[in-house]
């Protein structure tokens, strides 16, 4: 199995063995018998977070595919509390709480992967993060060899961070998620709008509500402008979506940049003092058109033509194209204003 077959940027090489779980019990007995062995271990979900080597991974390449959720409570005062296996696709999921007025996932509309994999990143988009709506997590733990549940301040959520996926090496876990659990209010209106670009689209003020449905159908317009809602027949959506994370600096040192630089507050604790930087407008102001890197890479790959922060496979690409854009944008920020970019997709046996 060739794991650009399995990944959203559609490069990778050969998967030394590959397991697809279809059950939380298929998981966890895969899981077992591959350490039992000493074998490594990449567990991956829809791929779209990962850049894996073009010599591929030697071990055992271990696809979640488990499905479905449950309601295990309901109410006015507590709202929905919604279990969902790992391997259930997360747009169908923000679908169906939208659907159900449930109220809460709504700006993360469009976001490609499975379920499972939201917590470890903390996923987020238009001023949203999935750590706003975990309630817990189980995972099977595979140093001590049992199911553990971590309630939410136990997950150590940050800025594209948990204790996930500080636990996790080479993209091999020592937690792997099997449900997640989301409290979600109950509602036909959205979550506060957070997010600027968000709010002018809906006509509405920072911290109003919209109608869930309405805010859906923005963010998926959205992100389909920028190339981020996947189209087999849109190169542009052939990526990990965004390849750097907004910089976390010194406020200090943010208040070096052009007053026109967007700046946004750090909620996280330990934010005192920091300002967080838009990635996109570095890369920008550094040189970087969108499309760049086609002549880099002989048109193989480039810098998406809809968004500067996706680094996109434009057709035959290798994986060692779209780490030569990177590298080249981030080599090119840090010229220009000694910021270095960090990749959020993780990288299996290659580096930037």
């Amino acid at each position: 199995m060739r794991l650009a077959e399995l990944t959203t940027s559609g490069v990778g090489g050969e998967a030394g063995e590959f397991i697809r779980a279809e059950s939380e019990a298929e998981l966890i007995e895969a899981v077992q018998a591959t350490d039992a062995a000493g074998e490594e271990l990449l567990i991956i979900g829809g791929g779209s977070n990962l850049l894996v080597a073009d010599q591929g991974f030697h071990g055992t390449v271990l696809q979640i595919a488990s499905q479905g959720y449950t309601v295990s409570s309901q109410d006015r005062c507590g709202g929905a509390s919604v279990v969902v296996q790992a391997g259930h696709p997360w747009d169908e999921l923000v679908k169906e709480t939208v659907l159900h007025a449930w109220s809460g996932l709504e700006a993360l509309s469009g976001i490609p992967g499975l379920t499972g994999a939201t917590p470890v990143q903390n996923v987020g988009a238009y001023g949203a993060e999935v750590a706003q709506t975990i309630a817990a997590i189980r995972v099977w733990d595979r140093q001590l060899g049992r199911i553990t549940t971590f309630s939410h301040s136990e997950i150590g959520f940050a800025y594209r961070d948990s204790l996930l996926k500080r636990a996790t090496t080479g993209g091999s876990p020592r937690y792997v998620v099997l449900t997640v659990e989301f409290q979600l209010a109950l509602g036909r209106m959205s979550a506060p709008v957070r997010y600027a670009e968000l709010a002018g689209k809906l006509g509405v003020a920072i911290g109003e509500r919209a109608y869930a449905t309405d805010v859906r159908k923005a963010v998926l317009e959205l992100r389909a402008a920028k190339g981020m809602v996947l189209d087999p027949e849109d190169r542009d959506t052939y990526s990990t979506g965004s390849f750097f994370t907004n910089p976390i600096v010194p406020r200090a040192w943010g208040e070096k940049l052009p007053a026109a630089a967007p700046r946004y507050p750090v909620e996280n604790p330990g934010g005192e003092g920091v300002v967080k930087l838009s990635a996109a407008w570095l890369i920008s102001h550094s040189g970087f058109d969108k499309g760049f890197g086609s002549e880099l890479t002989e048109g193989r790959a480039s810098l998406s033509t809809k968004h500067s922060l996706a680094v996109t496979n434009r057709g035959a690409a290798r994986t060692e194209d779209l780490l030569a854009v990177a590298r080249a944008v981030r080599d090119g920020v840090q010229r220009e204003f000694g910021i270095t970019l960090e990749p959020e997709p993780l990288l299996i046996g290659c580096a930037l």
